[in-house]
């Protein structure tokens, strides 16, 4: 079996290192195709030995990138087409029906109630979805948050699969040594509390109320906030006017796996946190949180349908926050006042391990591969 996967771009990102998590453990002969963008991530696969393509694509109306997806779609002679994020879904569903390839899945990662990859919703948004998602076969969502919610924007139920994202759960296992060794090169005080914030540095993020809640408490409090994006200064700026500029280290963008680049990785400043806090209000699956935890850390997050998902005995030490700053700062205060807890791996992300997606998506390959109905006549039988 040949698969192709198709996705949006490499740079560093949750679904990006998923993708590259998954072709690990995925047991199919995979080539990937990045739109834009092969970052940091499309580096990594290479030196995994992943074939990557980079289809340089100029911008989201750039329709002369079809051709181009349909001609290597065709060449590579792949049974199965797999898309990722919004832009990719539409133009590798439509690619993969012009080039003859009946089992495409698309997996949607990042859906909330009113955003989508950190983006407003809109109707215009949601009609183009569902066009393009009637191309497929089958969408996996990788929380049932989100299968909910392509139920209610009107995604059949039977053509929904869920598949929750993975982690592997031995790389975040915590290390003293290596907690030691990265707070030394990263210049924080051994002693200090370091509160930790992990992903991509957007405004649905919401990572400014974590820099806020850091000026509420003491003064041997950091903030060390992991992740790239297009806010990183106005966090900067956020936290100059909050008295607290000298407190907040910002990594930049860190792949979750080595890929040879200079400084920590991610596991490694998992390591270095007491605390993780994640204040985005619309996750699609917190897959930040499920790695802090698989790393032994307490966390505080405002929203993660992974831990929805499962009884509260399985993350013993989440606690979930409603509200601002002051809110957060009183919940990373109480954190503290309990004290320092060994650092075991909690059931929840033991639940969440790699092998088990993996397992779960060749599921969902061998049902798409094996309908023998095109996905319009699917959807009439199921209407």
């Amino acid at each position: 079996m040949r698969a192709l996967h198709v996705i949006t771009g490499l740079g560093v990102g949750g679904a990006e290192q998923q993708l590259r998590l998954l072709l690990r453990h995925l047991p199919v002969e995979c080539d990937v195709v990045t739109l834009t963008n092969p970052g940091a991530v499309a580096a990594g696969l290479a030196a995994d030995g992943v074939k990557v393509v980079h289809l340089g694509m100029a911008g989201n109306r750039d329709l002369a990138a079809l051709p181009r997806l349909v001609r290597v779609i065709r060449s590579g002679r792949y049974d199965l087409v797999h898309t990722h994020l919004y832009r990719a879904c539409l133009y590798g569903r439509l690619a993969a029906r012009m080039a003859g390839v009946r089992a495409v899945v698309a997996t949607e990662h990042s859906l909330g109630d009113s955003q989508m990859e950190g983006r407003p919703l809109s109707a215009g948004v949601r009609a183009l979805y569902l066009a393009g998602e009637r191309l497929g076969r089958t969408t996996v969502a990788v929380s049932p948050t989100v299968a909910a919610r392509l139920t209610r924007w009107g995604v059949p139920a039977p053509r929904i699969a869920v598949v929750p994202n993975g982690i592997d759960v031995d790389r975040f296992r915590f290390d003293p040594a290596v907690r030691h060794r990265t707070r030394r090169r990263l210049g924080l005080p051994q002693d200090a509390y370091v509160v930790g914030a992990i992903g991509r540095l957007t405004a649905g993020k919401r990572f400014d109320t974590a820099v806020r809640a850091l000026a509420r408490l003491p003064g041997d409090c950091w903030l060390l906030l992991v992740g790239g994006g297009p806010e990183e200064n106005v966090l900067r700026r956020v936290a100059h006017e909050a008295g607290v500029a000298d407190r907040v280290l910002l990594t930049g963008e860190r792949p979750g796996l080595p890929d040879g680049s200079p400084g920590p990785d991610l596991p490694a400043l998992a390591c270095a946190m007491d605390v993780l806090v994640s204040p985005c209000p619309e996750e699609a699956f917190g897959l930040a949180v499920v790695e802090a935890l698989a790393c032994g850390l307490p966390v505080v997050y405002a929203s993660c349908p992974a831990l929805e998902d499962l009884p509260p005995h399985a993350a013993p030490a989440a606690r979930r926050v409603t509200g601002g700053p002051d809110a957060f700062a009183r919940a990373l205060a109480d954190v503290r006042r309990q004290g320092p807890r060994p650092r075991d791996v909690p059931e929840a992300a033991r639940h969440y391990c790699i092998t088990r997606s993996a397992g779960r998506l060749m599921d969902v390959y061998a049902t798409a591969l094996s309908s023998p109905s095109s996905p319009s006549r699917q959807e009439a039988s199921t209407s």
